[in-house]
Formats: C-alpha cells, structure tokens, sequence
C-alpha cells in the first residue's frame, strides 16, 4: 500500500486570505453576533455539567512523571487530573 503525497498544488488565493478582517465580515439576519443572552440560553438547554468537588492528597510520583507535567505551569495540577480522569474512562 503506497503513501499518498499530502503535497499538492492547491488553489487557494493566500494573499486574498490574509487580507480578511473580521471588520470586513459583515453579520446578517440569520447570522447574528452571539451574545450572552444567547450563551446562557445555550448552556440551559443542552445543561452544564457540573464537575465533582475535588479532593486534597498527597501523591509520590517519579520525578521524571512529575517533570513532564512541568510544576512550574500553574495549570499541572488540573493536567494530571484530566490524565487521570480520560484514563479511569477508558478503562471503565
């Protein structure tokens, strides 16, 4: 089975494309610019989920683990968790 080239000649005008500002893009009738109204009734109709309280621990992990995580980000924690979570999902 041979690979197919992803290198092709398209036809797009680059040029045209890095010219386009949002200013330029007018909104129509059926295509009106959202605003919070229109968030909120979203998130009442399709509901929000409301994530579980966390709890405080205290977890050893290798230091290499640890350090792919990257402690100095303030995110690490939530990133660890999210690991954590898509993995209990799979294996459940």
């Amino acid at each position: 089975m041979s690979k197919r080239s992803s290198s092709g000649n398209f036809e797009t005008d680059w040029s045209r494309v890095r010219a386009v500002r949002d200013r330029n893009t007018a909104l129509a009738a059926g295509h009106p610019e959202a605003t919070t109204k229109h968030i909120i009734r979203g998130i009442v109709r399709h509901g929000l989920k409301l994530l579980p309280p966390k709890a405080a621990t205290c977890l050893r992990v290798d230091a290499d683990i640890l350090g792919r995580f990257n402690p100095q980000r303030p995110d690490y924690q939530t990133r660890i968790n999210a690991l954590l979570r898509s993995h209990k999902e799979v294996v459940a």
